[in-house]
């Protein structure tokens, strides 16, 4: 039984060895790419466009907007300057918030 593969492994040591060596380097590249591929796709493309769509949001905050800060308080804006917002969160109270740490802006009816 053993000698039926026999001339195959002679005919794969004689001249196949110099040819698969070559194409083996290459070849083993491969699964550090795809891996690469994966990452890029599954986790820094969808967290690029994640940070692409806050930074609009919070370029686009006006006064009255409804907003959610990141630490969970809900208001509304009564004032905006360069870096520093002011949030209405009850009746005469009002707290000066980075213009980053606002997470979401709430719908109007919410």
């Amino acid at each position: 039984m053993i000698s039926l593969f026999f001339p195959v492994a002679v005919a794969y040591a004689e001249g196949g060895a110099a040819a698969g060596n070559q194409s083996a380097g290459i070849l083993g590249f491969a699964p550090f790419i795809a891996i690469i591929f994966i990452f890029y796709f599954l986790l820094i493309r969808p967290q690029q466009k994640s940070a692409k769509k806050h930074q609009e949001l919070l370029q686009k905050l006006e006064k009255g907007d409804n907003v959610i800060t990141r630490g969970g308080l809900h208001g509304r804006i009564v004032n905006v300057k360069e870096d520093i917002i002011t949030v209405e969160i009850a009746d005469n109270v009002r707290v000066k918030v980075e213009r980053s740490s606002i997470g979401a802006r709430k719908a109007e009816g919410s």
